[in-house]
Order: structure tokens, then sequence, then C-alpha cells
């Protein structure tokens, strides 16, 4: 179940951070409602897979799904850039999110 609440954790951290980047600096009301109500919740069930998951793999698990999926996301929402080091760099991401879940399995 720790697993579940730290993957949808760092699911709702990228929209999060898109929230941020939509708010304009906070100076959009809603964008900036929107950014406050999933980083609260984003950060409330990392609260709760923490108290089983090592704090250092629950916390690089749910930052390297927020990092990946944001860059994902603004490359194919944004229209970022999609150069071969950006993409190699979201792959070693998702590779080093899916080993620490792989060798914590027993946690």
């Amino acid at each position: 179940m720790a697993w579940i609440l730290v993957i949808v954790a760092g699911l709702l951290e990228v929209v999060m951070a898109l929230s941020l980047k939509e708010s304009q600096g906070f100076s959009r009301l809603w964008w900036s409602v929107l950014f406050v109500v999933f980083a609260v919740a984003s950060f409330g069930l990392l609260s709760l897979a923490l108290q089983t998951l090592p704090v250092g793999t629950g916390y690089a698990v749910w930052t390297g799904i927020g990092a990946a999926g944001t860059a994902v996301l603004g490359m194919a929402i944004l229209g970022e850039s999609r150069d071969l080091p950006r993409l190699a760099a979201i792959a070693l991401i998702v590779s080093g999110v899916v080993l620490l879940q792989a060798t914590s399995a027993g946690h």
C-alpha cells in the first residue's frame, strides 16, 4: 500500500509543478489554488507512505516520479526540448526509481 501512496504522491507532484508553472508566479488565482491543493495532497500521501518506507527510498522515488513526469509532460504539453541528452537523463531517473523500488521491496 505504501508504494501505491508514494506513486500517487509523485503523480500529484507532477500536477503540482505544472500548476506552479501555469500560476505565473502566483499571479493567476485558480492555478495558484490548484498548486496549493496538489502540493498538500502530494506531501500528505508521501507522509503516509513514509510511515512504512525508508525515508531515502520513498523520497527518492517521489522526487523521481515528479521530476521525470514533469519533464515528460513539459515536452508533451509545453513544447520543451526533446533532445537526446534530456531523454537519456529522464531514462536514468526512471531506471533509478525502478532500482530503488526493487531493492526496497522487503520494507
